[in-house]
C-alpha cells in the first residue's frame, strides 16, 4: 500500500509539472491583467522590466516573479494587490501607489484569510498606506523586502509597515521596514515569530496585542519612539534584539505575562531602558541596559518576575520602583555598585539597594531636588547606609555581579560598534 501511495503522488506531482506553465509578461496598461486572469493555478508569471498597472485581485495559486526593474503601480484606490488563493509567491517587484483608507487597510500587498501559505519576499514597497496587510492568512512569509513608509501624515495617522491580524503561524523575518507608522504590528494572533528586522524612525518597532506564544528575535531598533512593545499578550520570547536611541521606551512590558526577555540590549534610551507595567512571572535575564535616565521602571503590580544576569550600566537611576513592598533580584551588575570581592568569587561581598529614602522622595516630589546638597539630606543618606532597616521597601539585589554579563549581539550603528 506504501508503494502504491508514493507512485500515485509522484503521477500527481508529475501531471501537476506538466500542468504549469513559465509565461513570459510585457509591460503595458492591462498586460498583467490579463495575464493573470488566463493563468492557471502552479503558473509562474515572469514579469520583464517596465511599469504594470495594479489594483488587481489574484484568485489562483501563481507565482509572480519580476527582474530588475519590475515595477507594479496601483492607482491611489484600494490595495495594489490584494492575494485571495492559497500558496500564492510574489517577489522581486516595486509595490506602490495603494489608496489612502484606515477602513480597507489599503496596502501595497494584502492577503487575506484565503492566502495562507503565500509568500511576498525580496521585494521593495513604497507610497502605500500600510505596506503588507497579512489579514488572516494563515502561516504565509513575508521576508527579505524593503518597506518605505509614508511621511505625508502626522505618525498616528500612517500606516503600519506590516500589519498581522488573526494569522497564526505568519512570520516576517529579514525585512527593513522605515518611516509609517509601527514597523510591524499585530494584534490577535499567534504562533507568530519576527526575527532580524531592521526598524527605523517610526513610532513602535514591533506593536504586540494579544498575540500570544510567538517569538521576537534578533531584531534591530534605531531611532524609533519606542522600541518592542508586548501589551496583553502572554508566552513570548524576547530575545537578542537591540534598541539604539529610541525616544521613549528600548522595551515595555504591559499586562505581559510569562514572557521570556533575554540577551537584549537597549543603548542610549531617551527615558527609559525598561518599563514594566503589570507585568508578572516573566524571566527577565542576561539583558544589557546602558546609558538611559531610568535603566527600568517598573510598577502597577508587577509581581514574581526573575531578574538575573543582566547588566544596569551608566543610567542616572538604575531602578525606579516606589513601594513598600522588597523585591529580591540576584546575580545583577550595577555599574555604580562599589564593592568588593574577597573571595574572588566574581560576586559582591555586599547586597546591593539601588534606591533609598530620597530617591522615593525626589520621584514623588521632583522639587525636592534643590535639597540635594544640603546637609540633611546627606545625614539620611548616611543613617540609611549605616542603619539598612531604615531603608523603604524596594529593590535588593541579594548577589551583584562584580562585572557585567557579555552579549553576542553586535550591530553597526553611525559607523561605530554597539557592543
Amino acid at each position: 500500500m506504501a508503494y502504491i501511495w508514493v507512485t500515485i503522488c509522484a503521477q500527481v506531482l508529475l501531471i501537476t509539472s506538466a500542468i504549469a506553465a513559465d509565461v513570459m509578461v510585457k509591460p503595458g496598461a492591462n498586460t498583467l491583467a490579463l495575464a493573470i486572469e488566463n493563468s492557471k493555478n502552479g503558473d509562474q508569471l515572469i514579469l520583464q522590466d517596465g511599469l504594470y498597472h495594479g489594483g488587481l485581485n489574484l484568485t489562483k495559486s501563481i507565482r509572480i516573479r519580476g527582474q530588475k526593474d519590475t515595477w507594479i503601480r496601483g492607482n491611489n484606490i484600494g490595495s495594489v494587490l490584494t492575494l485571495n488563493a492559497p500558496n500564492i509567491i510574489i517577489e522581486n517587484v516595486k509595490i506602490s501607489g495603494s489608496g489612502s483608507d484606515h477602513q480597507t487597510i489599503d496596502s501595497g500587498i494584502q492577503m487575506t484569510e484565503k492566502a495562507a501559505g503565500s509568500i511576498v519576499r525580496n521585494s521593495y514597497f513604497e507610497e502605500n498606506l500600510y505596506g503588507i496587510d497579512i489579514h488572516g492568512a494563515e502561516n504565509s512569509i513575508v521576508e527579505n523586502n524593503v518597506i518605505i513608509g509614508r511621511q505625508d501624515r502626522l505618525m498616528n495617522r500612517r500606516g503600519n509597515g506590516v500589519y498581522v491580524w488573526n494569522a497564526p503561524g505568519a512570520k516576517v523575518n529579514n525585512n527593513h521596514i522605515k518611516f509609517g507608522r509601527d514597523g510591524i504590528f499585530v494584534n490577535s494572533s499567534k504562533r507568530n515569530s519576527f526575527i532580524q528586522n531592521r526598524f527605523e524612525t517610526m513610532r513602535f518597532a514591533i506593536h504586540y496585542m494579544y498575540a500570544n506564544h510567538s517569538e521576537v528575535s534578533n531584531n534591530i531598533s534605531i531611532g524609533n519612539h519606542l522600541g518592542f512593545a508586548i501589551m496583553f499578550t502572554s508566552h513570548i520570547k524576547l530575545t537578542n534584539n537591540i534598541s539604539v536611541n529610541d525616544r521613549d521606551h528600548g522595551i515595555m512590558l504591559n499586562y505581559a505575562n510569562n514572557a521570556i526577555i533575554k540577551g537584549n540590549k537597549v543603548v542610549d534610551g531617551g527615558k527609559k531602558c525598561l518599563f514594566m507595567y503589570n507585568a508578572n512571572k516573566n524571566v527577565v535575564e542576561k539583558n544589557r541596559f546602558e546609558s538611559c535616565p531610568i535603566g527600568i521602571h517598573f510598577t502597577a503590580g508587577s509581581e514574581r518576575n526573575k531578574m538575573e544576569g543582566n547588566s544596569f550600566i551608566g543610567n542616572r537611576t538604575q531602578v525606579k520602583f516606589v513601594g513598600s513592598k522588597n523585591h529580591v533580584w540576584s546575580k545583577n551588575y550595577w555599574s555604580d555598585h562599589s564593592a568588593y570581592d574577597v573571595n574572588g568569587d566574581g560576586f559582591a561581598d555586599q547586597v546591593f539597594r539601588p534606591n533609598d529614602t530620597m530617591d522615593h522622595v525626589l520621584w514623588t516630589q521632583p522639587s525636592a531636588k534643590l535639597l540635594l546638597g544640603s546637609p540633611a539630606v546627606q545625614l539620611i543618606k548616611w543613617a540609611q547606609k549605616e542603619f539598612p532597616t531604615l531603608l523603604p521597601g524596594g529593590v535588593i539585589d541579594d548577589k551583584p555581579l562584580m562585572s557585567p554579563t557579555v552579549s553576542g549581539v553586535t550591530i553597526s550603528y553611525n559607523k561605530k560598534a554597539v557592543n
